[in-house]
Order: structure tokens, then C-alpha cells, then sequence
């Protein structure tokens, strides 16, 4: 047996409007389409109603996908249910290595390594980097970067670039 039903969903027809025609559109992310039809789905007012069980199993979603959606709706309302509300940064977060940035650091770790050392380490491209970048840059990123262009500190070549095979390797 089930649990009783704790918010009850009732939309009204131009509710019901809105939330089809959010669905159609191209530019609506997965998230907010799964939203807009379990909405739709639990609807008391329009057709037939489903369980939550019924509405995750057919919309391919989890049960607590089901539940977070009623729950914003009923917090907040179809406005809620229809925005993404996300961290400023989260999507266009400020790069700390650009790419004219990233090519000077390569360009310092292709060189050749301070005197008395026999290659570069990340706390010596850290140190160089602060002289010659504009911004400081510490060495889990420079490790990133450098890890992008597949060069590594402890190979025995230096430069950025693949060695090519040879026949006989």
C-alpha cells in the first residue's frame, strides 16, 4: 500500500498550456522537460492521474526526481518548476589559464630548466609563472594545463608535442 498523497497538483488550463508548449520547444534542456511532464502526469485536474512509482517508470526518471519536482512546485509554483536556478559561476566560471596564457607556460617548460636543476617541476613553472604571467597560478593548474597538451614533467624528452614511431618501437 502506498502512501498518501501529501501535495496535491491542479493546474489550470492555461498552466496546462504553458507547460506543453515549454516541452516543444528545442531550446529546453532535459531537465526542465522531465519537470514540466511529471507536472503533467500528476495533474488531479486533467486526465488520468499517476502514482509518483508510475510517473518515474514512464518518464524514465528516479523517484526522487518525481517527488523534488512536487515539492519546488509546491514551494515555489510553475515559475519555480520552469527555471534553472543556478550559481552565477557555475557555467561561465573565469578560466584561470587562458589560451595565450597557457602557451607561454608551455613555452617556459619547453625551455630550458634553472640552473642547477635538470627539468622543470611544477613549484619552479609555479615560481616562473608569477614573474612572467599577470595573474598568479598555482600548480594543480599548471599541472592541468600541461596535462592537456600531453607534456610531462618526467619524461626524458622535453617539448610538448608526440614522439613519432619509429619502425623498430
Amino acid at each position: 500500500m502506498s502512501r498518501p498523497k501529501i501535495h496535491n497538483i491542479s493546474l489550470s488550463d492555461p498552466d496546462v498550456k504553458k507547460l506543453k508548449s515549454f516541452i516543444r520547444k528545442k531550446s529546453t534542456s532535459k531537465t526542465l522537460r522531465n519537470r514540466c511532464q511529471v507536472l503533467l502526469d500528476l495533474d488531479e485536474a486533467h486526465g488520468k492521474v499517476l502514482t509518483h512509482e508510475q510517473c518515474s517508470k514512464s518518464n524514465g526518471i528516479s523517484l526522487s526526481t518525481v517527488q523534488n519536482t512536487v515539492n519546488l512546485y509546491t514551494a515555489e509554483g510553475l515559475d519555480g518548476v520552469c527555471s534553472l536556478k543556478r550559481n552565477v559561476n557555475s557555467d561561465n566560471a573565469r578560466r584561470k589559464l587562458d589560451g595565450r596564457a597557457e602557451a607561454r607556460l608551455i613555452k617556459i617548460a619547453c625551455g630550458t630548466a634553472p640552473e642547477g636543476r635538470l627539468r622543470w617541476t611544477l613549484r619552479l613553472l609555479e615560481e616562473q609563472a608569477k614573474i612572467v604571467l599577470d595573474t598568479p597560478v598555482s600548480k594543480d593548474t599548471i599541472g592541468r594545463a600541461l596535462k592537456k597538451t600531453n607534456f610531462g614533467l618526467t619524461k626524458t624528452t622535453t617539448g610538448a608535442s608526440r614522439r613519432k614511431k619509429t619502425p623498430n618501437s
